[in-house]
């Protein structure tokens, strides 16, 4: 079993040391990790390992069966061993952004939810761009204009963000309805890791994300399609903080 250690509140380190409990020619295993797999719709993290020796890169990160398997290239030395210590390094600029992306299509999702009651179907962050669908909504430009300018402001309040587990008879009673999914976590995923705007957002998450709203710059909504009966796709790029 892997320990995902950017969890609850860690997703700022992008250096540590760490166990080799199995490592192939494709993947390494780690008792500990802060490398993100992919899941929840952003993608996974991608860097590098060293070790006494040797030194491969981290091209894909996936979650098996309560391991994280750290995939790799560019091998170079042997393999390291089973109980070798290794020193993992993510790409610090790729996850930056990648928290700034995750933070701010919390706020999108919130603002389309407040005023229009929008749920977030799905999304899809991405280092340079990211799309969020929403249902049942049909939006017209105006309302495009007025979800950017809203979010906008609330990011230029740069509340605080808080990572933290938290019960989850407490989440399922804090969530506003339509706001997440929690029916798709197993009941046995208790407590829930909770990402909290503050005085603003409350969505049980399991990805990166900033520390304060200012972080994440200005959001710029890009394009906005039809995707079906009553759903709508949202696309954003984030100008420098």
């Amino acid at each position: 079993m892997t320990e995902q250690r950017y969890l609850p509140d860690e997703d700022g380190v992008t250096e540590f040391e760490a166990t080799v409990t199995e490592a192939t020619d494709d993947y390494v295993i780690l008792d500990g990790t802060y490398f993100y797999p992919e899941g929840g719709g952003q993608p996974a993290d991608r860097g590098s390992l060293s070790w006494d020796g040797g030194h491969a890169a981290v091209r894909d990160v996936r979650k098996n069966h309560g391991d994280v398997r750290h995939y790799v290239e560019e091998i170079e030395g042997e393999v390291p061993e089973s109980g070798a210590t290794v020193r993992g390094e993510i790409d610090a600029e790729r996850r930056a952004a990648h928290r700034r992306m995750h933070t701010a299509q919390h706020v999108v999702s919130r603002v389309v939810l407040d005023e229009y009651g929008g749920e977030t179907a799905g999304n899809q962050i991405h280092a340079d761009r990211s799309r969020i669908d929403f249902e049942p909504v049909a939006f017209s430009e105006d309302d495009v204009e007025a979800i950017e300018r809203t979010a906008n402001e609330i990011v230029a309040r740069d509340l605080a963000v808080t990572k933290a587990e938290r019960p989850r008879e407490e989440a399922e009673r804090r969530v506003d309805d339509g706001r997440a999914l929690l029916d798709l976590i197993p009941d046995s995923v208790d407590p829930l890791r909770v990402v909290e705007i503050e005085d603003y957002d409350y969505c049980p998450c399991g990805g990166t994300h900033v520390d304060s709203l200012g972080e994440i710059g200005r959001i710029r909504i890009t394009d906005c399609e039809s995707k079906g009966a009553d759903t709508e796709r949202i696309e954003f790029v984030l100008d420098d903080a």
